[in-house]
């Protein structure tokens, strides 16, 4: 028997003003895409806003259904806008924000499980990592340099040969 280990590394800032211009921007619009969630059920606005390749950015936000499973994250409302409106191109950066109705938006949060499958997903399908800015309104920002690092032995379309 052996024993491994696995280390996920990332950065971590004391706020929004010690990041550089272009990630403080992706974050504040992260955090203004949490106003157009739709998240009545849960009461916990998420936003997330994504830089492409091309320079182009694009955000999305949460969308609830009174039917809970069928809902979706904000990550995959903005995975599903990019490869639609920009098929082909990769994301550099996505940063995601929260707010909820009765709590505090002060500490970084993490893509669910389903997030973290399919943003592997589209890395893998487009041959390029994403880079996630995590931050709440205020308080401590980590930046992931890939999302594949969140989903040690995911699961993918090689398991299924």
């Amino acid at each position: 028997m052996t024993h491994q280990k696995i280390n996920i590394e990332f950065e971590e800032y004391d706020s929004i003003d010690q990041l550089t211009n272009e990630d403080a921007s992706l974050l504040r619009e992260a955090i203004k895409a949490t106003d157009i969630a739709y998240a009545p059920y849960s009461h916990f606005h998420v936003g997330a806003t994504a830089l492409l390749a091309n320079g182009k950015t694009i955000s999305g936000s949460n969308q609830e259904n009174a039917s809970y499973p069928v809902g979706l994250c904000a990550e995959r409302v903005l995975l599903s806008a990019a490869s639609s409106v920009y098929p082909g191109v990769p994301i550099t950066t996505m940063a995601i924000s929260y707010r909820p109705e009765n709590g505090k938006s002060n500490r970084p949060i993490s893509p669910c499980g389903v997030c973290r499958q399919t943003l592997v997903e589209y890395e893998t399908l487009l041959k390029h990592p994403i880079r996630l800015i995590l931050g709440g309104i205020e308080g401590k920002i980590w930046i992931i340099p890939q999302a594949g690092s969140l989903l040690p032995f995911g699961f993918s379309g090689e398991d299924l040969k």
